[in-house]
């Protein structure tokens, strides 16, 4: 019997709280957001395997 991880498959779209703003895209961002989002500080999560990833 096959063994299945809860969620495995489903798809989920990213929402970011950027400057007060929850958005899924960075599309419609001007220079400044853009400049924004590259200055955060990115955390790393443990993904139960050992491993580390960005977030």
């Amino acid at each position: 019997m096959e063994e299945k991880i809860v969620g495995e498959g489903v798809k989920f779209e990213r929402i970011r709280r950027i400057t007060g703003y929850l958005v899924g895209t960075l599309d419609r961002f001007n220079d400044a957001k853009y400049a924004e989002v590259n200055d955060r500080v990115k955390h790393q999560v443990a993904t139960g395997t050992g491993e580390f990833e960005r977030v």
